[in-house]
C-alpha cells in the first residue's frame, strides 16, 4: 500500500481545504504550497486545477493563520463555508472567471485581427497604417493582458516571478519597442510599410514594428488562458454530477404512527430515525431501510450497474438513487456527510487534491523555471546584440524565449487527469483515494482475491434439487421448505427463499423441533387434488381442515426430516444410491448436501452452496489479461475452494486460513518478490488490504475493509476490478503523456527562440496550444468504458449442470 502522506501521519492534526485565489500557472501554486509548508507543523498540497489547497495543522494554528499567510504572498484564500450556506454565497467562482475571460477575449480578438491582417498584407498597409494598428493594439496590451500585468505586478511586489512575469514582460516589451520606433526611429514615417514574416530578420533596425506580435500573443494567450478554464470545468464536471445527485426536498412521516401526517422539509434537517416517503420518479433523500412498499431502485448513478435494484421491507437504499417502481416509505439510517454519496463525493475530492511523484518532479521544475528563462531572455537579448544582429532582432528574440516558456502545460498534466480519471471513476463506481495509487497500480502483478463477498455472493443459496426416482423436484422443495420456515440456520434460510421464490407461500407445519447438528423435523399438511375423495378431514396433526375447491379432495399429513443423513438414520431411514452418490458429488465440491424425507422414506437431496457471482470467471480472465496472477485465498475448507477456484479459473488456492493469517499470506508473496494486490469487502480483510501494495474494497463490504484500502469498488462484482485497474493505469499513461509532451514542448522550443527562429507571434500560439492539448488529452479519459459488459459474463459452470440434469427444483410434478 502507498506511504502515506505527512498531513496523513499525524492522527492528531486537524485538515481543513482552502480555496485559493489569483493563481494563473504551476509556480503560484507552488508559491502559495512553500509559503504554507514553512508555517509550524503545516503540511499543504495546493491543487493549481482545482485551485485548492488541502493543508494539515496543528492544534497551535489557527485558520485564520493560514489564510492570512496566503494572502501575505500575494493571492487570496477562502474557508470552507458551511453546507447550508444560502446559494448566492455558494456562487461558482471558476464559472465567474471564465466568464470574464470571455469577454476579454471577445474584445482583444476584435482589435487584434485588423492590427496581424494589416502587418501580414503588405499591399493593405494604407498612409499612417502603423498609428492605425497603434490604436488598436494599445488597448489589448494594457487592458487585454491586464490580469497578467496586475499578476506580475503582485508577485514582483513579494520578490517572485511566475509565468504571468513572462508574458507581461514580453508583450510589453514589444509593444514598447514598436514606441520607440514609431516615436523616435524610422517607423512612424508616412508611407512605411514592411513585409511580413514568421523568421527574424536579425538584420532589422529601429523602423521594424511588432504590434501585431503584442497584440496578437495577448490575444492567443487570452483564448488559451479562457479554453483551459473551460477545460478545468469540464474535467471536473463529473464531480459535480456526483455532488448534484443528493435530493434537495423530502417528504417526512411525523404524528401518530397509525394516522401519520407529510411535510415537506430541506434534506439538510432530516435526521436519523426520520421515516420519509420517495415516491415512483424521486430521488432518495437519503441512506435508509425501507419499511413499506416494494419498487425497483435504478442506482447506476451510485455504482455504475445499469440494472434496478429490487428493494422491499428490510432492503437497504442509497441516498441519490431514483425510485422506478412503487411508493416506498425509507427510515433514515445516515445523513449529511455520512451518507455513501457525500463519502464518495470526498473521497474523490481527496484524490483530486494529491500529487503524483512524477508531477512532484515537475513542480520542482516549475518552481526554478521562470527565474531561469529571464535569465535566458536576458542572454538571448545580450547575444544578438553583441552579434551585431541589430536591436530589433536581440529584442525580438528575446521576447519570444519570454513568451514560449510558460510552465503552465507542466502544471495542468497531472490535476486535470486526476479530475477527469477520479471523475469518471466515480461514475463507473471506482473511488480512487490518492494519486499514488496510480504508481501502485503499474507495478502490481499479482492480485489476491478473497472468497466469500468477493467471489462468491457470500450468502447460501439452493442451487439443485436431486429428487428420489419418482419423487417430483417440486414436491421436495415444497416440503422441506415448509420445515426449514422455521430454522434460522443460513442452509435452512437458503432453502426457504429458494421455496418462497418458487411457490410464494408455503404449508402449514405443526410439531416443529430443531435438532441442532442435525436438521429440522416437522409435520406438514399437504392437500391432495384427487377426484372422487370424501370432504378433507381434520389432520392428525391438529391443524384446521383444508377445503379444496370444488370439494374433490383430502389432506395428507406427511412427517418430514430435513438435514444430515444422521438424522434420518435415527429414524431407520437410509439414503438410496443415486442419492447418496449426488450428496457425495456436493461435499467433494466443497457444497453442503441437506436430505428431505417424509413418511419414513428418503425422498430426495437438496444441494446448498455460496454461490459464484455471475461475473468472476469473466473478472478472472479480464485480470490475466492485464498481467496478474490471480489467488484465491479463503478460510473455507480446499474443496469447497478448489471447486469454486476450478469454477472461475485460477490455479493458485490458499484455504482454511484464519483472519490473521492473512497478513502473513500477503507478506509471503510480497517475500518472493511479488507486488500484490488485494480486494476483500469484510473486516477479516482490513488488515490484508493494509498490507497489500494495492487494496481494493468491494463497496459492498464493511467499512474497516474500506478504510483499509486504496480503491473502494462501489459495485459489488469482481469486473469492478478490472475496471478499476484499468483505469488507474489509464490516469497514470495520460499523466505521463502530459508531462512527456510539456517537458518535450519546453526543451525543444526554447533553443529554437534563443536562436531566433521562431517569431513571438507563432511562440504565443505555440505556447496556449500546449495547455490547451494537455487538457484536451485529459479529458480523453471521459470516454473510458468498462472492459467486459456484464451482458458478455458467461454462465457458471454450475448453471450449466443445474440445466443438464434430468430433474431440477423448477421441473413439474410428473
Amino acid at each position: 500500500m502507498s506511504a502515506p502522506t505527512d498531513a496523513q501521519t499525524d492522527p492528531s492534526a486537524l485538515r481543513i481545504e482552502l480555496a485559493i485565489g489569483g493563481m494563473t500557472c504551476a509556480s503560484c501554486a507552488n508559491r502559495v504550497e512553500r509559503k504554507l509548508n514553512k508555517m509550524d507543523g503545516v503540511t499543504a498540497s495546493v491543487n493549481y486545477a482545482t485551485e485548492k489547497a488541502t493543508v494539515s495543522y496543528p492544534e497551535g494554528v489557527a485558520p485564520e493563520d493560514l489564510v492570512a499567510t496566503v494572502e501575505s504572498a500575494g493571492y487570496t484564500a477562502q474557508l470552507p463555508k458551511p453546507p447550508s450556506a444560502p446559494a448566492q454565497e455558494q456562487a461558482d467562482p471558476a464559472a465567474e472567471h471564465a466568464r470574464a475571460l470571455r469577454e476579454r477575449l471577445v474584445v482583444s480578438t476584435v482589435l487584434a485581427v485588423p492590427v496581424v491582417l494589416l502587418a501580414m498584407v503588405p499591399a493593405w498597409q494604407f498612409t499612417y497604417w502603423q498609428w492605425i494598428s497603434l490604436t488598436l493594439a494599445a488597448p489589448v496590451v494594457v487592458w487585454g493582458a491586464l490580469p497578467f500585468h496586475r499578476a506580475a505586478f503582485v508577485n514582483l511586489r513579494h520578490g517572485a516571478a511566475t509565468m504571468d512575469t513572462l508574458i507581461s514582460m514580453g508583450t510589453l516589451a514589444a509593444l514598447a519597442w514598436s514606441l520607440y520606433a514609431l516615436l523616435w526611429g524610422g517607423a512612424g514615417v508616412p508611407g512605411m510599410t514592411h513585409p511580413f514574416e514568421l523568421s527574424i530578420d536579425r538584420g532589422g533596425g529601429t523602423d521594424a514594428i511588432y504590434l501585431e506580435v503584442a497584440a496578437g500573443v495577448t490575444t492567443f494567450l487570452l483564448a488559451g488562458r479562457y479554453f483551459e478554464a473551460r477545460s478545468k470545468r469540464t474535467a471536473g464536471a463529473a464531480l459535480r454530477a456526483l455532488l448534484e445527485l443528493g435530493a434537495k426536498e423530502v417528504a417526512v412521516l411525523g404524528g401518530d404512527p397509525a394516522h401519520p401526517t407529510e411535510r415537506r422539509i430541506p434534506v439538510e434537517d432530516l435526521r436519523v430515525g426520520d421515516r420519509f416517503i420517495v415516491r415512483p420518479g424521486e430521488k432518495v433523500a437519503t441512506d435508509g431501510d425501507v419499511v413499506e412498499g416494494t419498487s425497483a431502485v435504478d442506482v447506476s448513478m451510485i455504482t455504475g450497474e445499469s440494472v434496478p435494484a429490487e428493494v422491499s421491507p428490510g432492503s437497504a437504499v442509497v441516498g441519490g438513487c431514483v425510485n422506478e417502481g412503487g411508493r416506498l416509505v425509507v427510515r433514515a439510517t445516515r445523513v449529511g456527510a455520512d451518507t455513501q454519496l457525500a463519502r464518495m463525493a470526498q473521497l474523490v475530492e481527496q484524490a483530486q487534491s494529491g500529487k503524483a511523484a512524477v508531477q512532484r518532479l515537475a513542480d520542482r521544475v516549475s518552481g526554478v523555471f521562470v527565474p531561469i528563462v529571464i535569465a535566458l531572455a536576458v542572454g538571448t537579448l545580450g547575444f544578438w546584440l553583441g552579434s551585431g544582429a541589430g536591436v530589433a532582432a536581440a529584442v525580438t528574440a528575446a521576447v519570444a524565449v519570454l513568451i514560449i516558456a510558460c510552465p503552465c502545460a507542466l502544471g495542468l498534466a497531472t490535476p486535470t487527469a486526476l479530475l477527469v480519471g477520479t471523475g469518471r471513476g466515480a461514475q463507473l463506481g471506482v473511488l480512487i483515494k490518492g494519486p499514488e495509487v496510480l504508481e501502485s497500480t503499474r507495478r502490481v502483478d499479482t492480485i489476491v482475491l478473497d472468497k466469500t463477498g468477493t467471489v462468491t455472493a457470500g450468502r447460501m443459496k439452493l442451487v439443485e434439487v436431486v429428487p428420489a426416482a419418482r419423487e417430483s423436484a417440486e414436491k421436495v422443495l415444497r416440503l422441506a421448505a415448509a420445515v426449514e420456515d422455521g430454522s434460522e440456520h443460513p442452509v435452512g434460510r437458503a432453502v426457504v427463499a429458494a421455496g418462497r421464490e418458487r411457490f410464494g407461500s408455503l404449508p402449514a407445519v405443526s410439531d416443529f423441533e430443531n435438532r441442532p447438528g442435525l436438521g429440522v423435523q416437522g409435520v406438514v399438511a399437504e392437500l391432495a387434488q384427487l377426484p372422487g375423495l370424501p370432504d378433507p378431514v381434520r389432520a392428525a396433526t391438529g391443524a384446521a381442515p383444508l377445503t379444496p375447491a370444488s370439494g374433490a379432495g383430502r389432506v395428507i399429513a406427511h412427517a418430514v426430516l430435513v438435514g444430515r443423513p444422521s438424522l434420518l438414520a435415527e429414524y431407520g431411514i437410509t439414503l438410496p444410491r443415486e442419492l447418496a452418490e449426488a450428496a457425495e458429488r456436493a461435499e467433494a465440491a466443497g457444497r453442503t448436501a441437506v436430505s428431505v424425507s417424509w413418511d419414513g422414506r428418503a425422498r430426495g437431496v437438496l444441494v446448498v452452496a455460496d454461490t459464484v457471482k455471475p461475473t468472476s470467471a469473466a473478472a478472472v480472465a479480464a485480470l490475466r489479461d492485464l498481467g496478474l496472477t490471480p489467488v484465491l485465498l479463503t478460510g473455507d475448507n480446499t474443496a469447497a475452494a478448489r471447486a469454486v477456484a476450478a469454477e472461475i479459473g485460477i490455479d493458485e488456492v490458499v484455504a482454511e486460513v484464519l483472519p490473521e493469517e492473512k497478513v502473513a499470506v500477503v507478506a509471503r508473496l510480497q517475500a518472493e518478490g511479488r507486488t500484490v494486490a488485494m480486494v476483500g469487502d469484510g473486516v477479516n480483510d482490513a488488515a490484508a488490504l493494509a498490507t497489500a501494495d494495492l487494496g481494493l474494497a468491494m463497496g459492498t463490504g464493511t467499512d474497516a475493509a474500506i478504510e483499509a484500502s486504496d480503491l473502494t469498488l462501489v459495485r459489488g462484482d469482481l469486473l469492478a476490478a478490472v475496471d478499476a485497474i484499468r483505469l488507474a493505469r489509464r490516469t497514470l499513461g495520460t499523466i505521463r503523456g502530459n508531462l512527456f509532451w510539456a517537458f518535450a514542448y519546453n526543451v525543444a522550443a526554447l533553443p529554437l527562440a534563443a536562436l531566433g527562429l521562431l517569431n513571438p507571434m507563432i511562440a504565443g500560439a505555440a505556447m496556449a496550444f500546449s495547455s490547451v492539448f494537455v487538457v484536451a488529452n485529459s479529458l480523453r479519459l471521459r470516454r473510458f468504458r468498462s472492459a467486459v459488459p456484464r451482458s458478455s459474463a458467461p454462465p457458471t459452470d454450475d448453471a450449466h449442470r443445474t440445466r443438464s440434469r434430468r430433474h431440477t427444483f423448477g421441473a413439474t410434478d410428473g
